[in-house]
């Protein structure tokens, strides 16, 4: 039996109550590049950098809550 884990881009995706399509939109990334990071597959670094700025995650901010996406 496979035990499933959720990707953390997924769960931080459904914290925000934010769609794929609307993630994707406005990260500037295709539905199936971010349904494939999801699913754990490799992307770009920029690609990465992209989706965590739209999610509103600042690493050089630590401990802040990341903010809302702008909707």
């Amino acid at each position: 039996m496979r035990i499933s884990a959720k990707n953390p881009l997924r769960i931080a995706r459904e914290r925000l109550v934010i769609s794929r399509f609307e993630l994707a939109r406005k990260a500037g990334v295709s539905m199936l590049t971010l349904a494939r990071i999801e699913e754990g597959k490799p992307c770009r670094i920029d690609t990465k950098r992209r989706i965590a700025e739209t999610l509103g995650f600042n690493p050089w901010r630590e401990g802040e809550k990341p903010s809302s996406p702008e909707r």
